[in-house]
């Protein structure tokens, strides 16, 4: 589906709502239409014109980085190192849920407010379950490894991360956390082969 391009000062306005969108979410402040309306000085009607919830703002915050990592997934997809090809896209998404506070919230919703998000979302998990799928065909990781193992343990890396480092320190740390969860989930004779 096509949606008819934005006037030019509606296009601004859309702009402004997600700039300040954005640095909220930065902040860690919860998103409120009525304060982003304030903050943009814009009227409430025109942020609700374009948002009607705060859950969908919040996933328009998000989807770059969901774009960014779904693109990643499908170039990773083409690695023909399954270990490798996994690892990378591990340590992308790691890198992402650290950088960017609005991916979490958004990828951790049991609903979505924008079919684009509900779409993005299901083509990362669809990528992730592919390459760990083809690194356990590959002998590289534990066979009894599954999806719905690895993200509970990729929330907790950047979970730890970001309660255990600063934010000058934070990739350093997350992605330390991560190559040593990959030493415990990589069988054990490929492993210096595979990361």
């Amino acid at each position: 589906m096509t949606t008819a391009p934005l006037r030019k000062d509606a296009a601004r306005n859309w702009e402004r709502i997600v700039a300040v969108a954005r640095d909220l979410v930065d902040e860690g402040t919860p998103l409120q239409l009525n304060d982003i309306a304030r903050r943009a000085e814009l009227g409430v009607g025109t942020v609700y014109r374009h948002f009607p919830t705060a859950e969908a703002l919040l996933e328009t915050v998000a989807t770059p980085c969901l774009e960014a990592l779904a693109t990643h997934g499908e170039q990773a997809l083409a690695d023909d190192h399954p270990g490798r090809a996994l690892a990378d896209f591990l340590a992308r998404t790691i890198e992402a849920q650290v950088t960017d506070a609005s991916l979490s919230p958004v990828t951790a919703a049991p609903t979505d407010a924008l079919p684009r998000t509900t779409e993005l979302k299901q083509a990362l998990w669809s990528v992730g379950d592919e390459l760990l799928g083809r690194a356990r065909d590959a002998g590289v990781v534990r066979a009894d490894l599954t999806s719905d193992d690895l993200v509970p343990l990729m929330c907790g890396i950047a979970y730890a991360a970001n309660v255990h480092s600063t934010p000058a320190t934070r990739i350093e740390t997350a992605r330390r956390y991560l190559t040593t969860l990959l030493e415990g989930v990589y069988v054990q004779h490929t492993r210096s082969d595979s990361l």
